[in-house]
Formats: C-alpha cells, sequence, structure tokens
C-alpha cells in the first residue's frame, strides 16, 4: 500500500511538512460531512437521498487527484503547474463505483463532485464545461496525462471499502473499469443536464444544497477546523435564564413567557428595558427543541442586529449568559477587529493577539458555533451561491434567526432581507422580529415573507412605556448662531450634549465653533468629533473616551460630542440633550435613544433643526443637507411639527411611523421594496442558473452595496507596509494593517490610486487625528471636499 500513502491531496503546510495525505484528506471530508448532516438534520425540500449524496460526493470529490501531473505539482510548495481540474478526472470513480446505483444518484454523487471548486458555464479557463470540450474519451483521458496504476487501483479498493464500511454502498461493481472512460460518460451526462439550455428549475435548490454541503465539508476538513457540536441555546439554558431573572429580582414578564410558549415565527413589540432580549432568546430556545424534534440536527441560533456596536455588545451578553465566550461566532465584516480588541486583553504580544485574532475569525467562517451575532447582510452572501457562498445556504438550514432593530432601511436593502427571510423559512428556519418601533406597512411585508404561515404578535400593551424625551422644534439651521449660541448655553449649565449633523462638514464646522468652549469649561476630552472619515486607529481611540465619559450607567459628566449619523449605530451611550439637524424619522428615532438613555431622569431635550435642502453636483433631486431624500424628510418634519412641546415614548414613536408610511411617499416605498424583494428573489434565490460564472462577479455588487472601500494615506504607506510584513501569517499582517485604513463611499476608489503591491487605494490628502479626513488632492480633476457627495 505505499503507492496509496504516498498520494497527496495538499502541498507541504505548517503542520504537514510533507504535504497532507489524500486518504486522510478523504476520510476527514466524510467525517465534516456527516457531522454536517448531524447538525442540520432532515431537509423537506430535498429528497431523501439527499444526504447519501452529500456523503459519497464528500469522499470521492477529490479522487481525481491521483494523475501524476497532480502529484507533481503537489510534491512541493511551488511545483510545476498540472493544469487540469482534478474534480472532472474524480467523475470517473463516482461512475465506477456507484455502476449499480441509479442513472440520478450517480448524477447528483458527480454534481457534488464537479462544482466544489469552479463554475460549470461561463467563459473558458474557469467555467469547467466550456474548458473540456473533447470529442471523444480518448482524448479526454489523454489530459490528466500519466497515472501510476497501482496507486490508482490501490485508491479505488481503498475508497471502495470505505464506501461498504459507511454503509454508503452496499454493491459495488469489481474492478476493471476504465476510470476516464466512464468518467468522460459521465461528464457528458451532466453537460447535456446542466448546461443552461436544458436545466429543470425543480432541481435548482436540490442543485444549490448539494454543492454547499460538500464544499461545507471539504473546507472544513481542508482547514482542519472543528465544529462545536451542541446547541447551547436549549431547554437547560431557559430554565436557567429564567431562575437567574428571578434570583435577580426580575421575574419573568408575561411577553417573555408568551415568547417562550410561540410554535413558530414571532413578531415581539415591547419597549427599551423591558426585557426583549431574555423574550427572544426564551422564543429561540423553544424553537431549538421543536427543530430538534421534527428534524433532528442541533439548529444554529442566529443573533441578527443591524450595528456594528449592537453586534458586539450582544456577543459579550451572549457569552456571558452562557458562561462560554467561545460558544459564540461574531459574524460581520469586522470580526477579526472585534477578536483582536479581546486577544489583547489576554496577551501584551501585538503580533500573537492578531494571529488568534483571524484564527477565531476563520473558525465562524468555517462555521464552527452554533450560536452566531451578526448582520443580516453577511448571510445574504449565500444568495451568490457558488463554491464561496452555497455552504452559507446549507448551514442555514432549520435555524433559528432572531432580527433584533429591523427598521424600514433603504428599500432594496430592506427587499434583499425580506427575501432572504422568506428563502429561510423554506428551508425550515423560524424568524422572531423583535422591535420596540416597526410601523405597519413594514409588518405587512414581513408577514409576506413567512407566507404561507404568519408571525405571532406579542405586544407588551400593558406595560409602561418610559417617557424619555421631550420634543423641541427650530426653524434655524444646525449650524446657525441661534443653535450654536443654544448649545453653549447647555455646556454652561453643566450638560452633556450630543449634536447629530447629517454631514461631515457640518459636524467639523459645529466643533470648530464649540470645542474651545467645552475644553474651556471641563478639559480637552469634554469636546469630540466623531464621523466615518477617521484611520481605523483613530476613532477606535476617539469611541473609548466617549464611552468612559458618557457610556450608559456612568455617572454624569459635561461634555460635547459632536457627531454625524455613525453614532447611530455604533455607541451604547446617554446624554443630557440632543440637537440634530431634520432626517427622515428612522433615524431621529435612533439619535433620540441616544438620550436620557436608562429612563433615569425626567425627559431630556431632544431639539430637531431645520435642515437645507438642495441638489448634489450630479442630479436634479433634492436632499436634505445633501444626505437624505427631500420628501420623507419633510414629512417627518410635518410630524414633528404638529407635535412640538410633546414628551415622548416609543410607542407614540410608532404611532408616528405609521402616520409617516401611510402617506403617497410610504406607499412608493412599500411598492419600492415589494419590487426589490421580488426581484432578488426571481435573480437569486431561484437558482436558475446555479453553476454560472456570472454568479461570483455579482460579489462586486454586494460591496458596493454593503461595504463601500477603504483608503490608506500616502504618508502612511510605508507604516502599512511594515504592519502587513510584520507576522509570517499574512491575515494577520492585513489586520494589523487595518488600523491605517480610512472608510470612503464606494466612488471613494476613484479619489486616489490602487496600489498593486500592497492591495490597496492610496489617497493624498489633509488629515488630522482629531478631525480626521478633510480635503483629499487630485492631480487630474479638482480636489475633492469631505461632506461634498457625488
Amino acid at each position: 500500500m505505499s503507492e496509496l500513502r504516498s498520494l497527496r491531496a495538499k502541498s507541504p503546510h505548517s503542520g504537514f511538512p510533507d504535504g497532507e495525505a489524500l486518504t486522510d484528506h478523504l476520510s476527514a471530508t466524510l467525517v465534516s460531512a456527516q457531522r454536517l448532516h448531524d447538525r442540520v438534520g432532515a431537509l423537506s425540500v430535498v429528497p431523501e437521498r439527499f444526504w447519501t449524496w452529500v456523503k459519497t460526493a464528500a469522499l470521492l470529490h477529490d479522487a481525481g487527484k491521483v494523475p501524476q501531473g497532480f502529484q507533481l505539482m503537489v510534491a512541493a510548495r511551488r511545483g510545476p503547474v498540472w493544469g487540469q481540474r482534478h474534480e472532472v478526472f474524480s467523475l470517473g470513480f463516482v461512475a465506477d463505483l456507484l455502476a449499480l446505483w441509479p442513472d440520478g444518484d450517480q448524477l447528483w454523487v458527480g454534481l457534488g463532485v464537479l462544482t466544489h471548486h469552479r463554475p460549470l458555464t461561463g467563459p473558458a479557463g474557469r467555467a469547467i464545461f466550456s474548458t473540456y470540450l473533447d470529442p471523444d474519451p480518448v482524448s479526454f483521458a489523454a489530459r490528466f496525462g500519466d497515472i501510476d496504476p497501482t496507486a490508482q487501483a490501490q485508491l479505488r479498493n481503498w475508497l471502495a471499502r470505505v464506501l461498504h464500511s459507511t454503509h454508503l454502498v452496499a454493491d459495488i461493481p469489481d474492478a476493471g473499469t476504465d476510470i476516464a472512460k466512464v468518467g468522460c460518460e459521465l461528464f457528458e451526462a451532466l453537460r447535456e443536464q446542466w448546461d443552461e439550455e436544458y436545466i429543470d428549475p425543480h432541481h435548482c435548490l436540490t442543485a444549490v444544497l448539494l454543492q454547499g454541503a460538500v464544499t461545507f465539508a471539504d473546507h472544513v476538513s481542508s482547514a482542519h477546523g472543528q465544529l462545536l457540536t451542541d446547541q447551547p441555546i436549549n431547554a437547560v439554558f431557559a430554565l436557567g435564564l429564567v431562575t437567574g431573572m428571578e434570583t435577580a429580582g426580575k421575574p419573568i414578564r408575561e411577553h417573555q413567557r408568551d415568547a417562550h410558549a410561540v410554535v413558530g415565527h414571532l413578531l415581539l413589540r415591547t419597549p427599551t428595558g423591558s426585557g426583549k432580549t431574555e423574550a427572544a432568546l426564551l422564543w429561540a430556545a423553544a424553537q431549538v427543541e421543536q427543530i430538534r424534534t421534527d428534524r433532528g440536527g442541533e439548529p444554529r441560533v442566529f443573533y441578527l442586529l443591524p450595528y456594528l456596536a449592537s453586534i458586539n455588545a450582544m456577543v459579550d451578553r451572549l457569552a456571558r449568559l452562557l458562561g462560554d465566550s467561545d460558544a459564540v461566532g461574531v459574524v460581520h465584516s469586522k470580526a477579526a477587529s472585534y477578536h483582536l480588541n479581546r486577544s489583547l486583553c489576554a496577551s501584551e504580544d501585538l503580533a500573537d493577539a492578531a494571529q488568534q485574532a483571524v484564527s477565531r475569525a476563520a473558525a465562524t467562517r468555517l462555521f464552527r458555533e452554533l450560536v452566531r451575532v451578526g448582520t443580516p447582510y453577511q448571510l445574504l452572501r449565500g444568495a451568490l451561491a457558488g463554491p464561496a457562498c452555497a455552504s452559507t445556504l446549507v448551514d442555514a438550514a432549520n435555524s433559528v434567526f432572531i432580527l433584533d432593530e429591523l427598521h424600514a432601511y433603504e428599500p432594496q436593502r430592506l427587499g434583499m432581507v425580506l427575501a432572504m427571510t422568506n428563502f429561510w423559512t423554506r428551508i425550515g428556519g423560524r424568524v422572531a422580529i423583535v422591535s420596540a418601533t416597526l410601523p405597519q406597512p413594514l409588518i405587512t411585508l414581513l408577514n409576506e415573507a413567512t407566507e404561507p404561515t404568519t408571525l405571532t404578535p406579542i405586544d407588551a400593551d400593558n406595560q409602561s412605556w418610559p417617557r424619555r424625551h421631550r420634543l423641541a422644534l427650530r426653524e434655524t439651521h444646525l449650524t446657525g448662531e441661534q443653535a450654536l449660541t443654544e448649545v453653549a448655553a447647555r455646556l454652561h449649565d453643566g450638560q452633556s450634549v450630543l449634536v447629530v449633523a447629517n454631514n461631515v462638514a457640518h459636524a467639523r464646522e459645529i466643533h470648530t465653533a464649540l470645542a474651545p468652549i467645552a475644553q474651556g469649561l471641563y478639559g480637552e476630552d469634554a469636546a469630540l468629533l466623531l464621523h466615518s472619515r477617521f484611520k481605523t486607529m483613530d476613532r477606535a481611540a476617539i469611541e473609548t473616551r466617549i464611552r468612559h465619559r458618557y457610556g450608559a450607567g456612568l455617572p454624569h459628566q459635561p461634555g460635547l460630542v459632536v457627531a454625524t449619523q455613525v453614532v447611530e449605530v455604533s455607541l451604547d451611550v446617554s446624554f443630557d440633550a440632543l440637537h440634530t439637524s431634520g432626517a427622515p424619522l428612522e433615524a431621529l428615532i435612533q439619535r433620540f435613544g441616544r438620550i436620557n438613555r436608562t429612563g433615569n431622569r425626567p425627559p431630556c431635550d431632544v431639539v430637531v433643526h431645520a435642515p437645507s435642502y438642495g441638489t448634489r453636483r450630479a442630479g436634479a433631486d433634492e436632499w436634505a443637507d445633501g444626505v437624505y431624500e427631500r420628501e420623507p424628510t419633510e414629512l417627518t418634519m410635518d410630524i414633528l411639527t404638529a407635535n412640538d412641546g410633546a414628551v415622548l415614548d416609543e410607542q407614540t414613536l410608532g404611532t408616528w411611523l405609521d402616520q409617516l408610511y401611510q402617506t403617497e411617499w410610504g406607499q412608493r416605498w412599500t411598492d419600492q421594496v415589494r419590487h426589490h424583494r421580488n426581484r432578488f428573489a426571481e435573480d437569486f434565490l431561484s437558482f436558475s442558473l446555479p453553476f454560472d460564472n456570472s454568479r461570483a462577479q455579482l460579489a462586486d455588487k454586494f460591496d458596493e452595496l454593503f461595504d463601500g472601500v477603504e483608503a490608506i494615506l500616502a504618508e502612511d504607506r510605508d507604516h502599512y507596509a511594515a504592519a502587513l510584513n510584520s507576522v509570517d501569517d499574512p491575515r494577520a499582517g492585513r489586520l494589523l494593517g487595518s488600523q491605517y485604513l480610512i472608510p470612503l463611499p464606494y466612488y471613494g476608489r476613484y479619489l486616489g490610486t490602487y496600489d498593486q503591491q500592497l492591495k490597496v487605494v492610496v489617497i493624498n490628502a489633509d488629515y488630522s487625528p482629531t478631525n480626521g479626513l478633510e480635503q483629499i488632492h487630485r492631480e487630474t480633476r479638482n480636489d475633492y471636499q469631505l461632506g461634498e457627495v457625488i
């Protein structure tokens, strides 16, 4: 068997100086597929033999690495390029070993094998079908070069023994089949079935989930990842949570008990501070037990929030409740940065902390934890399918989803979230919507997303809604002399004041005018500016100073924070008063929430100033301070003006949201959401071309919608390069370098030059750690001034 043990699946790498044995990798992939089956359980949307196909494909997926050309390539870190696709040659082992199976079963296993790396349709060189156009089996076989017949025979016999011993295949034909010939025949049969002219739409979802399951198993085994096996949010957890609440003098409330009793989807509307998180977790624990009973497996629990700070805080909270920080995964674009901050608490070595952080983030990307906290947008990437994203879809099957702080987002994004929510319910998921304020049109849309079932509504009608704010309107702009004078008076009166501008330029102007007053009265930290155009390191430092001075629950300190809308999403803070520029009601509600956050004071002032309206550089539409659409902003200002002087609670704000969305604008907004929901479902979630190269190309569009672009200053280039090269692991180096990155809107890539060596946009700009990014200088066009929208 020496020839068999000499076959390699991977080149030499850390922990495997001689490379990884092919049989070891195939065995590990089969084990990973079995663990995935144990985790997901039975799926109602696929044929009964689905998991048999997955596990068989997992065992056979890399059998095509037996040719000598591939073995020479992986014998060293940089061996000669073989130039062929091993998954294509693997089909010969599928056809041979499964020859006594029905043709349909062979085709499904073959599809799982063939699609675990590359698209099937698309341009030659990238897509498999257009690359392999051989006229006959002889030409097909010649592509793969010399093969050691002894090694191939030994591998075939080993695979046969494993298939039989694991009860995947009862009867296996005798050896002697021409592997290349039968592989070519199976390849052509798959081409006939899955070339884009012939695809049966009824098979598409099964095909994508099959691809996802095989790639899941392959990625986990290749990374030697460990999957947690027991869902900690279960009946025992629920009992402990209730007991802990009672011990703390907070006995279970009616809405929490009702949520725990729900079977199916939930809509929970209850005020901030009423224990809605506990209610959601009690609901989740009940759903976990029900899905276990109905489908088997260990359901994943996804706690989804729209904002980074909320996510990080929830990760910490769940870790405390579960008593295990390793049980909770972080699923957002800055997950490694989150782990880096936590690692630094336990390690003084920055490089070691970075390595720990990227390892933990990578483990979550490989689906390690059964409890994960993140944004809905990260899970949306599953809709791209393909080898990189289809695993996300199968991992979401039979799972439990809590969507907390769900708001009436921009129509396109909300439509995508609603379409994905519907998909989760189709594949066995349970969904809870948790919020203090939801407009009725959004509730209608959410019920449409869970059809044919509906959300079970639980309202806290019999509870007292805290009255934390008093509304005041001002006709003058936030940057005007009257506004500045009023804020200055509050500072002299010893108040902590939050000022929220709609754009960076206005925020900087206000900070410049008021900072000397606040700092003269209370010291340097008493006047801080926060917006999105800071280096990561500087923004982190500013946010830390803000939290330490104004964090919710801390002793009162006077001072000033001037911010843009980033303060809506990033900090758990509490101020005495708010002055803000007018904006759509959803945004203002988030800003109000940073005032008297704990509700332990009489109603505090939230002062809304009239915005200015004008066009952007391109286009005729008018925008509030260059940022928000004029019509919903004006409608919001009309509602606020009619209630000037009112004392507010979240129930009142919910009523105002209903008024806003019942207007003609609100109806157009609802229609737009439905349009984008239907478009996304049709284009992405029907999987009509599940293995086409075009799906991978759509990743750029996702980045444009959700990620923007990041840049470094020209003056930081050497520091950034040094950080990248300061550790052996390039992922850890990239994380250390991220402290120099400045977020820009997606068009920001055109404001600088792309450094091919460092793979980052470099800008020539004015910058300071206290004011952030200012003017960007461009050689060929006019300079770009921050605050300008183009």
